[in-house]
């Protein structure tokens, strides 16, 4: 496969129908390094970086400018850091590092592995809804998790003060990093949304079998959110050298 292809080469838009992700705070120095070099941990008073998991219904997936009829429709689950990362004009900006994506779909593992760096592997994800309560669950993942959307307070264990500061980090951020170590080369991929209002959720039952990992033995639950109905576009990748 030409290696090229992994860098995002064209633009992408979907729907997203619920958006629903949940973050962990942790002590930053417990994640360094499972990020890249070029990139540093988005902190919470220096102090926090923060771990976020998104599980995310989706349809119409398909290149920019395609057909709606032509795209497709998955369940898509990401896990990845919130990072800052200074591009080569000196900006700084706000993102995702992907450590992990899963999706109910195995097409979408081919293209997702084929297209981007997000390291794609398929799960048996099924989301149901009862009253004012979602859950998604899956055997092979390893996740049991239940939110409320009538919210009430921030989990108790929440680094931060209110929503307001929480909503800071709600993610996903505007932009996702990928980092080939070998030629030190950057991928830079914008995410462009419309209708952005993330509402607060209550977590009732938060079971993951990714954040047992003995590197998020520290991990507090920070906040969680959902988003509805909104239409997103990524942009075609931009690479760029990394200099430190």
């Amino acid at each position: 496969m030409l290696p090229f292809l992994k860098n995002h080469p064209f633009a992408v838009e979907a729907y997203f129908t619920k958006s629903i992700v949940i973050t962990f705070a942790v002590p930053k120095e417990d994640i360094i390094h499972l990020i890249p070099e070029c990139v540093t941990p988005d902190t919470y008073n220096n102090k926090w970086a923060f771990v976020a998991i998104a599980f995310v219904q989706t349809k119409g997936l398909r290149p920019k400018g395609f057909p709606a009829f032509s795209g497709n429709s998955f369940f898509l689950a990401g896990f990845r850091i919130f990072v800052r990362y200074t591009n080569s004009k000196g900006k700084t900006l706000r993102g995702l590092y992907i450590l992990q994506s899963q999706t109910d779909k195995y097409l979408m593992q081919l293209l997702g592995n084929t297209f981007t760096h997000y390291n794609y592997t398929t799960a048996d994800f099924k989301l149901t809804e009862k009253d004012d309560f979602i859950s998604v669950t899956s055997c092979k993942a390893g996740i049991d998790v239940t939110v409320q959307t009538t919210a009430g307070h921030l989990p108790h264990s929440s680094p931060f003060t209110d929503w307001n500061v929480a909503r800071k980090f709600a993610g996903p951020l505007p932009y996702t990093f990928s980092y080939n170590t070998k030629n030190k080369e950057v991928t830079i991929v914008k995410g462009v949304r419309d209708n952005w209002k993330p509402q607060p959720l209550q977590v009732s039952n938060c079971k993951v079998k990714f954040m047992e990992n003995h590197v998020f033995r520290n991990a507090v639950l920070s906040n969680a959110f959902i988003l509805k109905d909104i239409p997103y576009e990524w942009e075609k990748g931009v690479v760029e050298l990394w200099k430190q």
